[in-house]
């Protein structure tokens, strides 16, 4: 424990440097121009619809979109969300804090490898067991969609409902993700030896707030990159629609696709 401390205080000094219904109504007005209030975070100019999504009705724009989201998510959330779909997979495998990661080599000439191996593992078992519990929150952000968010999705950036997503998902997600996180973790003695170095260090501006804690730096690093896998799922979905194999959502983002 004596050198477990002294490690973490050395860390902390080497890293001191300087709700609507979902109705479509009339989105087509939207689309094709009218004037529309931004909301923050939304795309700042969303550019006016091709010809082909403005002959979509709006039924055919609303199935389309809730489909293509939808899919996205959930997507994102079976790969995470599963055995090894953090540990086993270098893209979203969540690293040690960086407090942890500046003493890990002295860690294991000190003989304390199998303590940083047993967090790392822990760590990323965690996320994984948090990231499934995202799914129903996800989907209720689609089903609260306003027409103004539906406009925004629909003709902005190739991450535009991903942006969506964290803006209504994030504070909601965290709070779920937290007491997972805590359990999978707490039983780990490296993770509550850093809690404590950390949490003290967090105070004095040593390290950034969201790495005070074991359960906080970890619920963020599983919540980025459940949003940057969603991200992903969004981009394969605009530049390929036909390939989804949904007519629905090939007619609808194929639309968008000709501008």
């Amino acid at each position: 424990m004596m050198k477990t401390s002294r490690l973490l205080v050395l860390a902390a000094v080497a890293l001191y440097q300087p709700a609507f219904a979902f109705d479509f109504s009339n989105l087509q007005d939207l689309l094709k121009g009218a004037p529309a209030g931004q909301h923050s975070g939304a795309p700042a100019q969303a550019p006016a619809a091709t010809p082909a999504l403005a002959a979509l009705s709006n039924a055919e724009v609303g199935s389309g979109l809730k489909a293509a989201l939808t899919r996205g998510a959930e997507a994102a959330v079976r790969e995470l969300g599963r055995e090894n779909g953090f540990y086993g997979n270098a893209k979203w495998r969540i690293p040690l804090p960086p407090a942890l990661q500046k003493t890990e080599s002295l860690m294991r000439l000190a003989g304390m490898g199998s303590q940083a191996d047993q967090l790392d593992l822990a760590i990323n078992r965690a996320a994984e067991a948090a990231v499934p519990e995202a799914k129903t929150l996800l989907v209720q952000a689609v089903k609260s969609m306003t027409v103004e968010d539906a406009k925004g999705i629909l003709t902005g950036g190739d991450e535009a409902a991903t942006q969506y997503f964290q803006r209504k998902t994030e504070g909601p997600l965290t709070a779920k993700f937290l007491p997972i996180v805590a359990r999978a973790t707490d039983k780990v003695g490296l993770a509550q030896t850093y809690n404590r170095f950390a949490g003290q260090a967090a105070q004095f501006g040593l390290i950034k707030q969201d790495q005070a804690s074991i359960q906080s730096y970890v619920t963020k690093e599983a919540l980025t990159r459940l949003y940057a896998a969603i991200g992903e799922q969004e981009k394969a979905i605009r530049a390929d629609p036909l390939g989804t194999g949904s007519k629905i959502i090939g007619k609808v983002f194929g639309a968008v696709a000709s501008r």
